[in-house]
């Protein structure tokens, strides 16, 4: 997916407007989205996703857990479990990576393939979605670092051809980095038909390319979500980003990014994919848009051309933990540059009375746990695939979780939000591997059990709420 128009990438080049062919993207049935779109648990930025039940207390550590370097434990059976108890709930497969310091646990449960029965690894390639914006958030703040691009300068000095008008003066390279700019998503316009035929307009678009500038005209072009300086999750901001990078750099974004975050990080199976393809061991992913695409159907082979910077990676969950240990621990920015990634604002409007638990940085956000922990990192989703890596923020306790079902959850026929089991066994292996809570095993990791509130997170590439806006 690499682009080498020298038009395009020069510092001081134009920015085409026109581009080449087109790229599409997910939605929902009519009828029954049109529905779903009245869900308030579905904004337009986040999927909230329920707590996991309460289990019973863990019995004391065993010769199964493993003590890492800052002496916190890793219960591997435990850990076993609650990833068992994932598939049980419904999850066709999934892989994890746990970390404690030197301590490190890998697992995988259920399949790769529902036909053939072949069972995922926990080395499996993924694609992890809007985590890549992590990564160029790193690159442009690296370009901060270098003096070349300032955060607060309009977007309109580095892309004036692109976004122009009252926006190139307002919008700053900030408010693109933690989304609140203002912008909408390119999304939904980029894949038209996908609300009244989504296996259809999925299926037509596998091989369909898409040049940045198009998604970024159809983002401009969209209604916002929220007014300039409010968050609003928009993948439009991290396209236009990554043109901001290449004239920053003269460089392709995924070049630059590649050689100056990926390499850099040290990791070995992360990349913008070249083609349609996945070129390593992987698992087949299945897309279910809320019960529209019945049997889910295996979206893994698709041009990602529509995602780019906002997030086409592929990676391991080996991978993501070392990036974001790396990240925290000062490898990829200098202190000043981290520090910037690390201011946040409120990702939500909270409830009378409660406190924000999830904040939203420059490429990163941090959660809290209902143990009172604040974690570091990034969650993604694409059609079929899922991913979702936290870290503390001394990057020693960690998780990393791929998994190759999407959008399992069901609604009533008011828009309303089923009891949630999948969901619920996610976030208990979640809770589980950071240590905010025992990992859950039995009916609680089938979310029988009471939860205790809400974790917002997860953020799709298209909830209900979206989709008939």
């Amino acid at each position: 997916m690499s682009r080498t128009r020298s038009d395009r990438i020069h510092p001081h080049g134009p920015i085409p407007q026109d581009g080449p062919a087109r790229r599409p993207r997910p939605a929902g049935r009519p009828t029954r989205l049109a529905v779903l779109a009245s869900a308030t648990v579905l904004s337009v930025t986040a999927l909230v996703l329920p707590a996991q039940a309460a289990a019973p207390a863990a019995a004391p550590p065993g010769p199964a857990a493993v003590r890492g370097q800052d002496g916190g434990p890793l219960d591997r059976a435990a850990l076993r479990q609650s990833l068992d108890a994932f598939r049980d709930a419904g999850m066709y497969g999934a892989y994890s990576t746990v970390r404690d310091g030197s301590a490190t646990w890998r697992g995988a449960a259920g399949v790769a393939d529902v036909d053939s029965g072949r069972p995922v690894r926990p080395d499996f390639e993924h694609r992890i979605g809007s985590i890549t914006k992590t990564f160029t958030a790193v690159a442009v703040l690296q370009q901060v670092q270098a003096g070349r691009v300032e955060l607060d300068a309009p977007v309109g000095r580095y892309l004036p051809e692109l976004v122009g008008g009252e926006r190139g003066r307002q919008v700053t390279v900030r408010m693109l980095l933690n989304h609140t700019s203002g912008i909408g998503d390119y999304v939904l316009p980029a894949f038209p038909g996908l609300a009244e035929d989504p296996a259809g307009t999925l299926e037509a678009n596998r091989f369909r390319h898409v040049e940045p500038e198009e998604l970024v005209r159809l983002g401009l072009a969209a209604r916002p979500a929220a007014p300039r300086g409010t968050y609003a999750y928009a993948n439009t901001n991290y396209v236009i980003a990554g043109l901001l990078l290449e004239r920053a750099t003269g460089q392709d974004a995924e070049d630059y990014i590649t050689r100056n975050v990926i390499r850099k990080a040290g990791l070995r199976h992360t990349y913008f994919p070249r083609s349609a393809r996945i070129r390593g061991p992987h698992a087949k992913m299945y897309e279910s848009m809320y019960g529209t695409i019945a049997p889910a159907r295996d979206f893994s082979v698709y041009d990602m051309s529509w995602a780019g910077t906002a997030g086409a990676l592929v990676s391991t969950t080996d991978d993501l933990a070392d990036f974001y240990r790396r990240l925290l621990g000062g490898t990829l920015l200098g202190p000043a540059a981290l520090a910037a990634m690390k201011t946040t604002v409120p990702a939500y409007e909270p409830e009378p009375g409660d406190t924000v638990r999830m904040r939203y940085g420059l490429g990163i956000y941090t959660l809290q746990m209902p143990g009172g922990g604040w974690y570091w990192g990034h969650d993604g989703g694409v059609f079929g695939a899922g991913t979702w890596a936290l870290s503390s923020e001394d990057g020693k306790r960690q998780v990393a979780i791929g998994y190759n079902l999407m959008k399992y959850e069901r609604f009533d026929d008011q828009g309303r939000p089923l009891p949630d089991p999948i969901g619920a066994a996610l976030v208990g292996h979640v809770y589980g591997a950071l240590g905010e809570a025992p990992a859950p095993a039995g009916p609680a990791a089938r979310g029988q059990a009471p939860a205790p509130g809400p974790l917002p997170t997860r953020q799709h590439l298209v909830g209900p709420g979206q989709l008939l806006r």
